[in-house]
């Protein structure tokens, strides 16, 4: 017997004798797709759609999931995190947005948008306060769906994922504002709440929804006084009946909101506009009869603001002065908390993603179900947002004429 014939029987000897490693095939969805998570390049952004739990679950049901390399450390999850659930890492943007859906947090940028091909599908936000008549111009050439975080509902019309980040940006303005508050950042060198014998910090909260939810709640438990003031008297009754305390609301009487803002030590923008820019209720003349060191953080930034002396800062430069007060005017706030924010997120994204899965597709997805519809600002090189059209007096068809053509 040769020796060649020797070793291959002394191969097959050792193989029969010792485990095999041996792929597992991965079960495919009748629906399932490639999904795309690339890096964040703009404004600081932190966080990413996904997490390696999530991942898992999709890989699981047949889905392709590439992530970008380093996408994910901003919100502590490791390419090794995303390599273990089952993703495959690529190395450059070029290579991730060629997945058949992007999913991302802050919308593409223009070189971003080079990179795309007609068919496939973007999800991401859409910030309408700084949308550009050029961006809109460059995605409906690529003939691509494009679909808005702002405007994806809930089966029962909830807004999910501006209600989940609403909740971790209320929560997280207090410890913003305690922090600008304190002297060791210059400012008023008060503490925000109350203690015995010493006068509580005052709170004026613009807007009635889940910010301010969660902002009056965490306020209120440290003993600061707040005052929250929206023009639906519904929003104030519902707000007044979640908290459980007394405090005062008002509509935005121009005379009252001024009043308050002149007796203010923090105020918290936290209008939401349902289309286009927000409204300036806080002129720039209510802003310089505010006390010296006091506080705006302005959270309808994302969609211009609703303080006229508002402009938008980032992380790593967060607060300029105006008239001596001091404007904070993050977009993305809750990319602060960015491990946090990206759980929330994943929560949202997963069984949205396993329910086109089901349907068939993404495509599939937004002709048969209204909620995921509302979501919709581009369609395969149409625009189909009413309100995007008349801002930048572009062309629009609405999205229902695309449904009736399926049916």
């Amino acid at each position: 017997m040769t020796e060649k014939k020797k070793s291959g029987f002394a191969a097959l000897a050792k193989s029969s004798l010792s485990p095999q490693e041996k792929l597992l095939k991965v079960k495919k969805g009748k629906g399932a797709f490639c999904i795309g998570l690339p890096m964040e390049t703009s404004l600081q952004e932190n966080r990413i759609s996904l997490t390696p739990d999530a991942v898992a679950i999709l890989v699981n049901n047949g889905h392709e999931i590439w992530v970008e390399r380093k996408a994910g450390e901003a919100s502590k999850f490791t390419d090794k995190d995303y390599s273990e659930a089952g993703a495959k890492i690529v190395y450059s943007p070029e290579e991730v947005f060629k997945a058949d859906v992007i999913l991302k947090i802050e919308p593409p940028t223009l070189e971003e948008i080079e990179y795309f091909r007609p068919g496939q599908t973007l999800i991401s936000a859409l910030q309408p306060g700084h949308l550009t008549k050029e961006y809109i111009q460059a995605l409906l050439r690529k003939r691509i769906t494009a679909l808005a975080w702002e405007y994806i509902e809930d089966k029962v019309g909830g807004i999910p994922i501006v209600r989940a980040m609403s909740e971790i940006a209320g929560s997280a303005v207090v410890l913003i504002a305690a922090e600008y508050l304190s002297s060791a950042n210059k400012g008023k060198g008060i503490i925000l709440g109350g203690i015995t014998g010493v006068p509580p910090t005052k709170m004026v909260i613009i807007g009635a929804g889940t910010v301010a939810e969660y902002c009056g709640r965490a306020a209120l438990s440290l003993g600061a006084e707040i005052q929250i003031f929206d023009n639906h008297i519904y929003k104030l009754r519902r707000i007044k009946h979640i908290l459980g305390h007394q405090f005062y609301t008002s509509t935005i009487d121009t005379a009252t909101l001024s009043e308050s803002l002149k007796n203010a030590d923090v105020v918290v923008g936290a209008l939401r506009a349902e289309k286009g820019r927000a409204r300036h209720v806080v002129s720039e003349e209510m802003v310089s009869q505010m006390k010296s060191d006091s506080l705006i953080i302005d959270l309808s930034i994302d969609q211009g603001g609703c303080v006229a002396t508002s402009e938008i800062t980032t992380h790593a430069k967060p607060v300029f002065k105006k008239y001596d007060v001091i404007h904070y005017c993050v977009p993305n706030v809750a990319s602060r908390v960015a491990h946090t924010a990206t759980t929330a997120l994943s929560n949202i994204f997963t069984p949205t993603i396993l329910r086109a899965e089901e349907e068939g597709g993404v495509e599939e997805m937004i002709l048969s179900h209204r909620w995921f519809l509302k979501g919709v600002y581009a369609y395969k090189g149409n625009l189909t947002n009413e309100a995007i059209g008349r801002k930048f007096n572009l062309k629009y068809k609405n999205i229902e004429l695309f449904v009736a053509a399926r049916v």
